[in-house]
């Protein structure tokens, strides 16, 4: 029974693998996005790795000649700031390992354990130095194939450093010429995401509130709107590569890049909106919440919140499809006056409650007003 069991769960596991899988190769031929971008850089690794396996296996006979294809294919960054950057880490600690790995076999005559123990423990040690970045075990790794192949003449140790350093070029040349990675969509991108989860959350606690059991998912709710402010950091992540993508890249010469990403402010904004989406999700859970002890509002002026949040969706949700007509900034701007309409009766209802409802309706009035006045659209 527990094979069974076990078996099922592996059968539906592998399903939704092979159907992630699916849609991503879909995404990738279809449309721009995350996935066509990891297949471009994928299929650059691997024609740089087989440039430079040509150039020093092939042509130049090179005894290790592994060392150029491996560089090449750790070269192709997400950036070509990143590539050259990482480039120079590399050349610098592998051609460290190897000339150090060469000495240490001249000093122990060849050696094999003698040569290790006077190179591993240093290059290890060395590796975690931060000015080599990710690269520091390469130094190691790179010692640990010159003392396992066991040569340490001068041309031996050439050839090693001709073929790091000719590696190096392939890959930071596709990288840099053949279509440049730029990252300008992935701001507005996950912008656009970020409204897009917005309103879902927003359109999904005004339907909410009109239930009879207004407030039994309330927790779910203020967890949802928590993990929109984390998104955030994913805006966050997108600007910074933008930003990198944009150092000594030939991209925007090269290639299309679209329109520049929005401005930073907009980023400021929207976390903003998260911030009082929070706001608004936090004291609906408390009022859910029996052992808080808010006194809940009026059924009519649940309804009536309601109101606002589902406006404010459509708001959120006509700001997350791209700009491509006048119609839509005219159903945005519809949208945002028929929230405040709403918000007006709202508040007009908030006179009409009475003791300490009174007290967690106004914070909800004044919540959701700060939300609308945070989704105005900039000047």
């Amino acid at each position: 029974m527990a094979r069974d069991v076990r078996r099922l769960a592996a059968g539906r596991w592998a399903g939704r693998e092979w159907a992630a899988v699916r849609r991503s190769v879909h995404s990738a031929f279809e449309e721009s996005g995350p996935e066509r971008d990891t297949l471009v850089q994928s299929l650059k690794a691997a024609a740089a790795a087989i440039i430079a396996w040509a150039l020093t296996g092939w042509w130049l006979q090179a005894p290790m000649a592994f060392l150029a294809p491996w560089t090449a294919v750790a070269l192709v960054s997400g950036t070509v700031y990143q590539s050259l950057r990482t480039g120079t880490q590399q050349f610098a600690i592998i051609a460290l390992g190897t000339v150090w790995a060469s000495a240490a076999l001249a000093i122990t005559h060849d050696q094999t354990m003698a040569a290790m123990l006077l190179t591993l423990p240093f290059m290890t040690l060395l590796g975690n130095y931060r000015r080599f970045g990710s690269q520091g075990i390469l130094g190691a790794s790179t010692a640990l194939f010159v003392i396992t192949y066991g040569s340490s003449s001068a041309s031996t140790v050439g050839h090693r450093l001709l073929e790091t350093l000719i590696g190096a070029v392939v890959g930071i040349t596709v990288n840099a010429l053949i279509l440049p990675p730029v990252h300008l969509r992935s701001v507005r991108d996950r912008l656009r995401q970020l409204a897009r989860n917005s309103a879902n959350l927003l359109d999904t606690m005004a339907h909410g509130l009109r239930e009879d059991s207004a407030l039994e998912r309330a927790e779910s709710w203020h967890a949802e709107a928590s993990r929109l402010t984390l998104s955030l950091q994913g805006v966050a992540d997108a600007r910074y590569w933008a930003t990198e993508g944009a150092r000594w890249n030939p991209g925007g010469r090269l290639r299309r890049t679209g329109p520049p990403p929005p401005p930073f402010a907009e980023d400021i904004r929207w976390g903003r909106v998260c911030t009082r989406i929070l706001a608004v999700a936090r004291t609906l859970n408390g009022i859910g919440d029996g052992d808080m002890g808010l006194p809940t509002p009026s059924p009519c002026f649940l309804v009536e919140l309601s109101d606002v949040l589902e406006q404010a969706a459509r708001v959120c949700a006509e700001e997350a499809e791209p700009p491509v007509s006048s119609p839509a900034a005219e159903r945005r701007e519809a949208a945002f006056d028929k929230a405040w309409t709403a918000h007006r009766t709202l508040a007009d209802n908030f006179q009409q409650q009475k003791g300490t409802a009174a007290a967690v309706g106004g914070e909800l009035v004044l919540e959701t007003r700060q939300l609308l006045m945070e989704l105005a659209p900039p000047p």
